[in-house]
């Protein structure tokens, strides 16, 4: 899937492949990047641990890499679930964020879940901007703790 976001001025080209097991250190470190952040303002940042905690969940057949420029660039992962999908480890560069990248991908995967008829779960650490992203894209919180915040979206939600 190659696709560009629109970006005033200059679209940001981006594509997806499949993921292969070599891609999982790349995904971790990555994942410590742009989580830090959220994990360190949670009291709950640990160096090894938010490494590990992707190695150990890592599905490759279910995980796509977004390159943009021809580089590593990202990754989303779609898991299915009894009750629909979930999507999981959906990172993306910190120079890419903001340039509607996320936006783009996010709309790629919402799509293929609404032409299947299911819904799509996930979780965001409690306070991270990326639960604006998800909200834009017809997400609902469907239950919170202290750290995270569960969210839904039915098939065929609108995007606002």
């Amino acid at each position: 899937m190659n696709a560009s976001a629109r970006v005033p001025g200059r679209p940001v080209e981006w594509a997806l492949r499949s993921a292969e097991p070599a891609d999982v250190e790349a995904i971790a470190e990555l994942r410590a990047t742009v989580m830090r952040p959220d994990l360190e303002r949670l009291g709950r940042f640990d160096e090894h641990r938010v490494r590990q905690r992707l190695r150990d969940a890592f599905a490759p057949q279910h995980t796509s890499v977004i390159v943009a420029a021809g580089a590593f660039a990202g990754c989303v992962a779609v898991r299915p679930a009894e009750d629909g999908r979930w999507l999981e480890h959906f990172y993306l560069a910190p120079g890419l964020q903001g340039q509607g990248v996320g936006s783009a991908v996010l709309r790629t995967v919402l799509q293929q879940a609404d032409a299947d008829g299911v819904p799509v779960r996930l979780n965001v650490l409690q306070g991270s901007a990326a639960r604006r992203l998800y909200e834009r894209h017809g997400f609902t919180v469907e239950s919170q703790d202290p750290v995270d915040v569960f969210m839904v979206r039915q098939p065929g939600a609108d995007a606002s």
